[in-house]
């Protein structure tokens, strides 16, 4: 079984460059400034593993981490 993968996106480094959203709109959503935050709980639906690691790969201000749980 594989492990279940969460993001999140840390308010504190997001610039808003929106890549995450961009590359992976059903993972992450802008606030009203731009700002990006994880969908919901963040947990990554089956079958979209791949973009949670390409939005991270993605962030210019690397404010993204996948969790493994």
């Amino acid at each position: 079984m594989s492990a279940k993968l969460k993001v999140h996106v840390d308010p504190d480094k997001c610039q808003g460059h929106a890549r995450c959203k961009a590359l992976a709109p059903e993972l992450f959503d802008l606030d009203e400034y731009g700002n990006a935050h994880e969908h919901g709980d963040g947990v990554v639906p089956a079958g979209l593993e791949d973009k949670a690691w390409l939005a991270k790969a993605n962030c210019p201000e690397i404010a993204i981490d996948v969790i493994e749980e």
